[in-house]
């Protein structure tokens, strides 16, 4: 859902960019109160994993294809403030060095990818935990129904700003519409997938890593004098808790490498959702050509490398 250069006209693009600006602001401050010095690595890892998985294009429909926002991914591991950041450095990563959405677009794509992802899936995220049991399992489930909303919710983000700074166009704001939430609710059934089996694989390691499973382990409860007390928690040997850390770490990071390195190689080469629809509906008539598009990285690939394994290209 990367917007490209010139599908949003410059007034709107400023006015998102303020926004962006006011919420990377914002969450930095949210983010001190979020980490410590065990998570603080965390978000490290949760954005080298969005990237790597963004690069994912998974087919939905005949001739679209989808890849992770990862809003609901960074929300519920690392915290709503935290998450924000990492799907921004991200978004300020991809648009720089691999000419992924447009620069004078990066407001627009932090507000619909970042913010409006962020907030929407932690908002629903929270809501569920709060009356399903409290489990592991209702942490995953949570996570799936998350995650699920929140691209749709992005893609209704994107008709509005287009309504407000789409430019003169013939196309009824109602076939937009339709057409961008339709096929992005199929997107979001595979975030949906993708951050769920995400989320219950961290917990399954390290719970009391994930922001959002914080307070799911309950203290024993001993009777002292009549009254209930908080038992001792048993403490893990340093040595183990390192340990486990340390798998997560590694983990994460070689699963980041294999899935940019060698999987994005197998990646649908389709144009996303919202290429799609812009091309069908006629809205990417003033699209213009990205400033970094002579970039050595620019789509993913490196420059002069023609065998496409090697450059590491994986879109069309």
């Amino acid at each position: 859902m990367h917007v490209p250069d010139g599908f949003i006209d410059a007034p709107i693009s400023a006015a998102t960019g303020v926004v962006a600006a006011g919420a990377i602001a914002v969450s930095l401050r949210g983010a001190r109160r979020e980490l410590d010095e065990r998570t603080a690595p965390l978000a490290g890892l949760v954005a080298a994993f969005i990237f790597a998985v963004q690069m994912l294009n998974f087919p939905v429909a005949a001739g679209t294809s989808g890849h992770l926002l990862g809003g609901a991914l960074a929300a519920i591991l690392v915290g709503p403030y935290t998450g924000v950041l990492c799907v921004s450095v991200v978004l300020l990563m991809q648009g720089i060095l691999f000419a992924d959405g447009g620069l004078t677009a990066l407001g627009v794509n932090i507000t619909d990818m970042a913010i409006t992802t962020t907030v929407v899936a932690y908002v629903v995220f929270r809501a569920l935990v709060k009356i399903l049991p409290h489990s592991r399992r209702s942490i995953t489930a949570a996570s799936f129904v998350a995650a699920l909303l929140s691209v749709p919710a992005a893609a209704l983000v994107f008709t509005l700003l287009y309504a407000l700074g789409g430019g003169t166009t013939d196309v009824s704001l109602g076939k937009v519409a339709t057409a961008m939430i339709g096929v992005h609710v199929l997107i979001g059934i595979g975030e949906a997938a993708i951050t769920a089996l995400t989320v219950g694989a961290v917990i399954a390691v390290r719970p009391d890593l994930v922001h959002g499973a914080r307070g799911l382990e309950q203290r024993l409860k001993l009777r002292v004098d009549g009254e209930l007390v908080d038992a001792p928690r048993p403490l893990k040997p340093v040595a183990a808790r390192d340990t486990s850390r340390r798998k997560l770490w590694v983990g994460g990071l070689v699963a980041s490498l294999v899935l940019a390195g060698f999987v994005s190689f197998y990646a649908s080469s389709n144009p996303d959702g919202l290429e799609k629809v812009a091309a069908d509906q006629g809205i990417d008539r003033q699209t213009k050509e990205h400033a970094s598009a002579d970039s050595p990285l620019a789509d993913y690939g490196v420059r002069d490398v023609e065998d496409a394994r090697l450059s590491g290209a994986s879109r069309a």
